[in-house]
């Protein structure tokens, strides 16, 4: 392998990293938002009250698209897989 087939596998691996962390971090980052607001308006600062929201969220990510992640990882740990042996 050369510098360049590194480096796009780099990107690459950095692109799979977003594809599959970034839309439960926006999404928990959008409920924290969310609850941060609730508790700045009702006064009420209970630790768990920002936390079960975003666990409940983060789960019905992993159960919705659970699926679709696996494969993403498969496809990306196959490509170098294949690149290595050919």
């Amino acid at each position: 392998m050369d510098q360049n087939q590194i480096i796009d596998t780099m990107r690459q691996g950095i692109w799979v990293a977003l594809q599959i962390g970034g839309p439960m971090l926006i999404g928990s980052m959008a409920i924290g938002v969310l609850v941060a607001i609730f508790q700045a308006a009702t006064q009420i600062h209970e630790q768990t009250l920002s936390f079960v929201p975003k666990l409940l969220l983060i789960i019905a990510f992993l159960l919705i698209g659970g699926g679709w992640m696996l494969g993403v990882v498969q496809e990306f740990t196959r490509m170098i897989f294949t690149q290595m042996l050919g």
